[in-house]
């Protein structure tokens, strides 16, 4: 049984099948209209690319970016500059505000230099393991017994092993206490004591005798002569003139 065509179909090629070929030529041939993209604007604006493009003369990028820093155009504020951060002054040469505290940096500038807590003397070939100030006593007792025939003045005051076992001794000292800022500091108070600081500032004592007496414990201190009360011994000599030690101690202890 065979079906019938519909009433008023046409023999050969449909109207639809030959509109579309029509259709499409209409179409390609028709200019691009800016009204018709996605993202309207310029011919210029739809060219750029989603990534920075490459950076104009002066180093600046020829069109907004989604990225910091690569226009006015930038999707992101820009980032703040890093803050610079002043690298601290070393502690060891800072001052205090007392005098005991100026006496002390003083003492250091002549002794310790810049290395201040955790100075070695320099003619130690052997350094201790670590640095002085995170070591304990016991463990510097530990590296002079080890390292026989070089000196071993150590710290922002430069103890010499007998001053340092005299001191420790006489302040009941554990061996394991540390050998930190805090405790050298409160060794050359003692040194300091008995260099006669307390009879100085009562006014028993003259400045230049208190100073000879300070000479005499510390070896970078010059006597009136400029020269150190230890010159020649195990290479020691004034690091500062008897000009400058006067004018300093005269700041600190004005009167």
């Amino acid at each position: 049984m065979f079906s019938r065509p519909f009433p008023g179909a046409a023999a050969g090629p449909s109207a639809m099948a030959m509109a579309i070929p029509a259709l499409l030529c209409a179409l390609l041939a028709a200019p691009p209209a800016s009204a018709q993209s996605l993202f309207p604007g310029s011919a210029d604006s739809r060219r750029t690319a989603l990534l920075p493009t490459p950076a104009g003369e002066g180093g600046q990028p020829r069109s907004a970016s989604l990225f910091t820093g690569t226009g006015a155009g930038s999707l992101f504020a820009p980032l703040p500059a890093p803050a610079i951060t002043a690298r601290p002054t070393d502690p060891a040469i800072l001052p205090g505000t007392g005098a005991e505290d100026r006496l002390r940096h003083l003492i250091a500038e002549a002794e310790a230099g810049r290395a201040g807590y955790d100075a070695v003397n320099h003619g130690a070939r052997i350094k201790p393991p670590r640095r002085p100030s995170t070591m304990t006593i016991g463990e510097i007792y530990d590296w002079i017994a080890a390292t026989p025939g070089q000196p071993h003045a150590i710290g922002r005051y430069q103890f010499i092993p007998a001053t340092l076992r005299r001191l420790i001794r006489a302040q009941g000292l554990d061996p394991g206490a540390v050998f930190s800022p805090a405790l050298q500091d409160r060794l050359a108070d003692q040194l300091l004591a008995e260099a006669g600081l307390g009879s100085f500032q009562r006014g028993e004592m003259t400045r230049r005798t208190f100073m000879k007496r300070l000479a005499r414990i510390w070896a970078g201190l010059p006597l009136p002569s400029g020269k150190s009360y230890y010159q020649g011994v195990a290479g020691n000599k004034a690091t500062m003139s008897w000009a400058r030690f006067e004018a300093a101690m005269a700041q600190i202890f004005p009167g």
